[in-house]
């Protein structure tokens, strides 16, 4: 009996492939057919050029077109910067670990791969944090706005956005605070081909305090004072209107709607983020406190999820942003490189 089940292991151990065949500490990787394997890739190289492309043209945009540097605009094109690297730097390494279960890229890269990673998660929701206050500004007080957010303000809005996303990041995985007291699970899983990113109950408690739940509250609070005061602002100039016809108001009146639009769009990116990356701030917490039992395909689903939000801010920029479909059609026809093409209005005044 005892032969028979040693012989079966043995058999499996024959079919199994590894991630370096010549090693005998060699991680094995995971088995798909070549149908699914290629499925999935095609999927996933699919999100990744979308993602990369989709943020280089809000990028682009921003940057050459003169009419859209407006300070909300700045903390956009900030944040399409933090998806353009996630999707160059993040994504296409990770789309070989999740369906190969194997890192080719060496231990040096996987430390780095790791920093940008929460890097890159920590910048964006910071973002959203000055958007939905730049939003909140400028519909809650759009008279004293022009001078309280200035391109200079929003600059140093994104700014602090990379340098706190930045200091989380070497300030846990940098010096690998994350790990602490996960040295013997870690040495349980550790093979060659292997890079996992762990993190242990109190920085994971931590982190989806001060960059999830946190902000989330924040942000909600902004969103939900800005539509009821753009709601009231809207009702009070109709209401002139009517008694008063001027062509001022007029203005006035279109104004207040353009900025009720904006912060619809603006909300419906944030609260994108938030569906995209709640699942695996969860988990984060859950996992470690349940000694890492957690299926690692739903893992890994949660992490391409969150990672996948990338994909979907240009998407939503394309559907709700009339400029960006007018920039993307000047790019792609190459009338960018005409000679003063930086003055032309994308967007009616």
């Amino acid at each position: 009996m005892v032969e028979a089940q040693n012989l079966s292991l043995l058999k499996v151990n024959d079919l199994a492939e590894y991630c370096y065949p010549e090693s005998n500490v060699s991680c094995v990787k995971i088995s798909h057919n070549v149908a699914t394997k290629t499925v999935l890739y095609s999927i996933v190289v699919f999100a990744i050029v979308i993602t990369i492309i989709g943020n280089a043209v809000v990028i682009i945009s921003i940057a050459h077109f003169k009419q859209l540097h407006t300070p909300t605009n700045i903390l956009v094109m900030s944040l399409a910067l933090v998806d353009l690297l996630l999707g160059l730097t993040v994504m296409p390494f990770s789309m070989v670990r999740s369906l190969d279960g194997c890192w080719y890229f060496g231990e040096e890269f996987c430390y780095w791969h790791s920093i940008f990673d929460v890097l890159f998660t920590g910048a964006s929701i910071l973002h959203l944090i000055s958007i939905a206050t730049d939003r909140y500004q400028a519909v809650c007080y759009p008279l004293q706005y022009p001078t309280r957010i200035t391109l200079s303000v929003s600059g140093f809005m994104a700014a602090l956005s990379w340098i706190l996303g930045t200091v989380y990041a070497f300030s846990t995985v940098g010096i690998k605070s994350n790990e602490a007291n996960l040295e013997d699970y870690i040495a349980s899983i550790d093979c060659l081909g292997s890079c996992v990113l762990l993190i242990n109950a109190v920085i994971a408690s931590i982190g989806t305090f001060l960059f999830v739940f946190l902000p989330v509250c924040i942000m909600i609070s902004l969103y939900v004072q800005i539509f009821l005061v753009s709601e009231k602002h809207a009702k009070k100039m109709e209401r002139t209107k009517k008694g008063r016809p001027d062509v001022t108001l007029n203005k006035i009146l279109q104004m207040v709607k353009h900025e009720k639009k904006a912060a619809k769009t603006l909300g419906i990116v944030v609260g994108t983020f938030n569906l995209c990356w709640m699942p695996y701030s969860i988990i984060s917490v859950v996992d470690p406190l349940s000694n890492f039992t957690m299926p690692e395909i739903l893992y890994d689903l949660f992490v391409w999820l969150g990672y996948i939000n990338s994909t979907f801010n240009p998407i939503i920029y394309g559907l709700f942003y009339p400029w960006f479909r007018k920039t993307l059609y000047l790019i792609v026809t190459l009338k960018i490189f005409a000679s003063n093409s930086s003055d032309i209005k994308v967007y009616a005044a």
